[in-house]
């Protein structure tokens, strides 16, 4: 059990402020890597060792990150009401618009109250927790709201390039609020930022540009950047952690950075202790703003014994953001896990073979030109094509019982 020493407390009268539920979302598709391995010519161990993945969800035609985020939140909404959401945050580094809110879309598709702001967050893929920070900050002005974060991505890059098997595609959607059910994020964190080119997106590119080696090197400057800072806030000693949580852009590169912090602080590397965090990402591929709270909603599903635990989660985000926030586990917080609707959730896309998948990933476009969409997406909205220059979205039918 963690405590002792340096652990940062909460102020006397201090609202305590957190996680209060979490929903998540993903593609139509999936694409197995063993697949790729095999129109690549390559062993498959190099993705599924070298990487640490396994597959990755591709989004349908008329699947976007409003539709993925939209999907994601509804069933917060559902479960908990409208009462008091009087914010809207969503993340992505995917967006579809260089002016107008995703979050605004989504807060149409929600039928959530005109009483609230919606604004959309980027900062590569440190974005969510961007939104998790100022939602904290929102929640402990005025106890009496609660924020809706929403963070939703598309992981594309170029066709036959290397980083083509880390792609990947999801939304997590999380109630912030006051005595939260779930995790109580506790005051102090670490920071770190450094203007790195490691990865970026040019306006004129609908995929990525990667350095893979610098993006590795800046990944750990900045966890152990995050942490000195934090130690030198009076934060926590490694002991008091119970379980670590990282960004994932792919499940091997969270384990070289804590390799490097195992060594940094002197403490013992054991990548098991990750490997339940690992276990959707490994799945779903690369969801940037969304992986680390993919790892969260892995470990809160599947990990028996983490009442009253402490986590650590590290957030990165290329160019480059890096932040470092623990929390608490809430007892009774097995009450909302949702793995059998997670595992059911990525059970149920569809395969795609790699000729079909190329065929849509070549026909992706951010352009404005009218055009309608195919129906394919069984999920609760989709993108329905341009008109007039503005994208439309629509709530599909329920699915028949």
């Amino acid at each position: 059990m963690s405590g002792g020493a340096g652990v940062p407390a909460v102020a006397p009268g201090a609202v305590r402020v957190g996680i209060h539920d979490l929903a998540v979302a993903t593609g139509h598709h999936v694409l197995d890597l063993d697949d790729l391995a095999a129109r690549n010519g390559v062993d498959p161990a190099k993705y599924h060792v070298g990487l640490g993945q396994d597959a990755f969800s591709v989004p349908a035609a008329d699947e976007d990150i409003v539709t993925m985020g939209a999907a994601a939140a509804l069933p917060l909404i559902e479960r908990h009401g409208t009462d008091g959401i009087r914010t809207v945050l969503f993340a992505t580094e995917s967006g579809v618009d260089q002016s107008k809110s995703a979050a605004v879309v989504a807060h149409g598709l929600l039928g959530l109250p005109s009483t609230a702001r919606a604004v959309e967050l980027k900062q590569a893929c440190y974005g969510g927790t961007a939104a998790l920070v100022a939602a904290l900050g929102i929640v402990a002005r005025d106890p009496r709201e609660r924020v809706l974060v929403i963070a939703s991505d598309v992981a594309r890059y170029d066709l036959d390039s290397a980083a083509e098997p880390t792609q990947g595609a999801g939304a997590v959607a999380f109630l912030v609020a006051a005595d939260p059910d779930l995790i109580e994020i506790e005051p102090a964190s670490g920071l770190f930022s450094a203007d790195v080119d490691d990865f970026w997106r040019p306006n004129d590119r609908s995929t990525a540009l990667v350095d893979g080696r610098l993006s590795v090197s800046a990944y750990v400057d900045a966890l152990l950047g995050s942490w000195d800072d934090l130690a030198d806030r009076g934060g926590i000693a490694p002991a008091d952690i119970d379980r670590w949580l990282h960004h994932q852009p792919f499940t091997k590169m969270a384990l070289k950075a804590h390799r490097a912090w195992s060594k940094h602080v002197g403490a013992e590397f054991d990548e098991t202790e990750l490997a339940t965090g690992f276990t959707y990402n490994r799945r779903t591929g690369n969801s940037y703003t969304a992986s680390v709270f993919l790892a969260l909603a892995a470990l809160l599903d599947l990990d028996d014994d983490l009442d009253g635990r402490r986590l650590a989660l590290f957030s990165y985000g290329s160019g480059s953001v890096g932040e470092l926030l623990t929390g608490i586990v809430k007892p009774g917080y097995r009450a909302l896990r949702r793995a059998g609707q997670v595992a059911g959730l990525l059970d149920a896309r569809v395969p795609i073979s790699v000729d079909d998948y190329r065929e849509l990933h070549a026909a992706t476009s951010t352009s404005s030109e009218a055009r309608q969409n195919p129906a394919v997406t069984t999920g609760p909205f989709r993108f329905t094509g341009v008109e007039a220059g503005a994208r439309r979205y629509a709530r599909t039918e329920p699915t028949p019982n």
